[in-house]
């Protein structure tokens, strides 16, 4: 790992800020602490990974990427409440690839309970399970884990890096620690005197850290009140580092081009095209594709396109409609598993009515708006890479295995993310980065996708099936049993990243509609895995992203066959099941105003998803303009347990919401002869300016544990919007995207 000696070799720059050597100090325990990645050089020291102190102030090494979620604000927020220094004092940086930045929380998200019903022995026993995200370096940012895992680390460090500047003092002052102050990055003695923490780096270096309790949030000054961003600036002004803003001295800049039809092998190509090109200069044969190297990235794009590539057939059928075909036969083979079996679903209580419906939904990008790019400079024995990505550890572990080097060699500098949602936990585009460079020794090259060739080689949204049958009695549901068809991004992510197979019942194929609190008595609901080779990841809520169109869409058609008020509905089964969802839905129809009845022209949806730990509920409006069909407003209430910075979720409520509306809308990836047909923009649209709601989100505080934000507010988005749909036209959207049957405004 780099050491804050080589970072001050290099004068390491991230944004504006320098780290030019000091001490860094905290609690970090988690039986043993994991290895400091910030190795001290003559006259540094460093005692904890997360906070350093130097003669320019206050540095946080965040471990978790900033893609627009706002973390690195709130964790600075979770460091100053302890430690006693205003925002502005803190310079906030994303720490290298280290185990020592590994998620103490993503992996008590896979223990199999529903999350809502979740007992204190099993919340204690995720939390324990953090320890393996050491085990196996877990640096990773998603699952709207960040909050979850930093909420008491990043206290302690600040906690511990207090009072270790205090003994500091104490010991030049000759006065007990208890008589000492600090406040806005000072140390006060009782005289009054203060002592600023920058002068106090080279006396703490010396000491151990000490351990210190935590304040009572009474005490709280920042936490639970909103911040201004700490990147809002860089942001503003355009000084903020994206991957495709890096720039090094003597760079080369390249594009690449890989088989449209996904997994096909390169059978040749002919470069002479290309190579006559001016300013072209290296071609480089990836094995799978191609890349130009040029003096910039618009001409490595144009010679790019003109290579003639003989291109291999792809491993899976190349129409959609025998890849959905493909997908519906996961339903003849037994379950990969059945995460819910409630009561007896194969026996139709006695006078009960039974419906059924069958869903559809198609393949997604992520569609990030800074397509794959990547930074990397190989010198023969080590390599240096430059990028936005989500898995720091695991990208490092991907490049060493590409360039034959340990991953000591590696240094994995993380820049803002243009977008992730998921598509940045993948390492392609830093492995493809990295081959480029290896081309073109000692010499920094940046890579930059086109848009195409990011829309086309994607780790999609797989596309899913649902086929639901439940029963009904006195206006009740007394029965769902629901089946599941999908490909596993779960097994293909695991299969990437550890280049084992991955097995197992697939927790985040149902995800989304096994674990929803409503009290149905004869409950089941089976995941089936669909035997098919298109490449597809982690997309904005994964599987509750489209299990929460089909349980929400069928509980719907469900209060419409009961005769009864949809809200009403599902709220009656959920009321004694879990109060902070219930709560949820109480708090929309109160800002709604909902009253289950729309005048002519109008129409009104209602869904609730649990997903990550939070309840969201979300009602939407929308209205028919001569013929035309537009989203009008929306209403959304989410159950954080504690909010941080309430402002800060509204947004990611609304950004997850919109998210959901414009992949509802708009989004599809379809295939023709094994290729995919969506390009750009204009073939995968998304919501705009005009076509947004009006939106009002609330933010509840019920819970008994703290929930995710960044991705909860993705799933009711879409049925609710369906829903809305049928109140107004009377049609039934069991199919997605919307715009194939309604004529919405675009």
């Amino acid at each position: 790992m780099a050491s804050v000696g080589k970072i001050l070799r290099r004068t390491f720059l991230i944004g504006s800020a320098a780290i030019l050597g000091g001490v860094a100090f905290g609690v970090y325990y988690v039986n043993r602490p994991a290895p400091n990645p910030l190795k001290p050089g003559k006259g540094e020291a460093a005692l904890n990974p997360f906070v350093l102190i130097d003669q320019n102030g206050v540095t946080l090494f965040a471990p978790r990427a900033e893609m627009g979620q706002g973390v690195k604000t709130t964790w600075a927020a979770l460091i100053a409440e302890e430690l006693d220094v205003d925002l502005d004092q803190i310079t906030v940086l994303h720490g290298p690839a280290a185990q020592a930045y590994y998620n103490t929380a993503m992996l008590g998200e896979g223990l199999p309970n529903k999350g809502y019903d979740i007992s204190e022995f099993q919340h204690n026993l995720g939390e324990a399970l953090g320890v393996i995200g050491k085990v196996i370096s877990l640096h990773v940012t998603g699952g709207s884990t960040s909050m979850k895992d930093g909420f008491e680390r990043m206290r302690e460090a600040g906690a511990s890096a207090r009072e270790t500047l205090k003994q500091a003092a104490s010991d030049r002052l000759g006065v007990d620690r208890g008589q000492l102050k600090t406040a806005s990055g000072h140390v006060i003695a009782p005289n009054g005197d203060k002592i600023p923490y920058t002068e106090l780096a080279e006396d703490v270096a010396k000491l151990e850290p000490v351990e210190a309790p935590l304040r009572d949030p009474s005490e709280w000054r920042y936490l639970g009140q909103t911040q201004p961003r700490v990147d809002m600036i860089e942001k503003a002004t355009g000084t903020a580092e994206f991957a495709i803003d890096v720039r090094l001295p003597g760079m080369k800049f390249a594009s690449v081009r890989m088989n449209p039809k996904l997994g096909g092998a390169m059978n040749g190509f002919d470069d002479s095209t290309a190579k006559s090109m001016p300013g072209v200069e290296k071609i480089v044969d990836l094995g799978d594709g191609v890349a130009v190297i040029a003096t910039n990235t618009w001409l490595a794009n144009q010679a790019v396109e003109a290579i003639d590539v003989d291109w291999g057939d792809a491993p899976y059928p190349p129409e959609t409609d025998a890849i959905f075909a493909k997908i519906a036969e996961a339903f003849d083979s037994e379950p990969n598993s059945t995460m819910r079996d409630d009561g007896d679903v194969a026996t139709l209580p006695e006078g009960a009515t039974e419906i059924s419906a069958e869903y559809t939904v198609p393949y997604l990008a992520h569609a990030t708006m800074e397509p794959m790019t990547a930074t990397a400079l190989f010198s023969g024995n080590k390599l240096e890479f430059w990028g936005g990505n989500q898995a720091p550890t695991f990208m490092q572990m991907k490049i060493a295995a590409a360039a034959n080097l340990d991953t000591e060699a590696i240094e994995v500098h993380t820049t803002y993310l243009g977008g992730g949602f998921g598509r940045r936990t993948e390492f392609d585009f830093g492995v493809i980065a990295t081959k480029i460079a290896m081309a073109m020794p000692n010499t920094p090259v940046l890579t930059t996708w086109s848009r195409e060739e990011d829309m086309r080689h994607d780790f999609y949204r797989p596309g899913a099936m649902a086929r639901m049958r439940g029963a009904l009695k006195d206006g009740q549901a007394v029965l769902i049993d629901a089946q599941v068809a999908s490909q596993s991004c779960t097994h293909q992510a695991v299969s990437r990243m550890t280049g084992f197979t991955g097995g197992g019942p697939d927790k985040v194929l149902v995800e989304g509609i096994f674990n929803q609190p409503y009290a149905v008595p004869n409950y089941r609901i089976s995941g089936h895995i669909a035997d098919l080779d298109i490449p597809v990841g982690f997309w904005r809520s994964v599987g509750n992203s489209h299990n929460g169109f089909f349980h929400e869409t069928f509980m719907d058609e469900m209060a419409h066959a009961a005769g009864r008020d949809p809200l009403d509905f599902r709220l009656e089964l959920m009321k004694n099941e879990h109060a902070p969802s219930a709560g949820c839905l109480e708090a929309v129809r109160e800002m709604s105003g909902w009253t289950g009845q729309t005048p002519d022209g109008v129409g009104r949806g209602v869904a609730f998803t649990y997903s990550f730990g939070t309840p969201v509920a979300q009602v939407i409006e929308v209205v028919d303009e001569d013929g035309s069909i537009r989203i009008n407003r929306a209403w959304i209430a989410c159950d954080m347990g504690l909010a941080l910075d309430s402002e800060n979720v509204k947004a990611q409520m609304f950004g997850g919401m919109m998210y959901g509306l414009s992949a509802a809308c708009f989004g599809e990836i379809t295939f023709t002869e094994g290729e995919v047909e969506q390009f750009n923009f204009p073939d995968y649209d998304a919501m705009r300016m005009h076509t947004a709601p009006q939106v009002e989100v609330r933010v509840l505080e019920t819970n008994r544990h703290m929930g995710g934000a960044g991705e909860p507010g993705t799933p009711p988005s879409m049925p609710a919007l369906g829903n809305a749909l049928f109140d107004l036209t009377g049609k039934r959207a069991r199919r997605l995207p919307l715009i194939n049957q309604f004529n919405l405004l675009i």
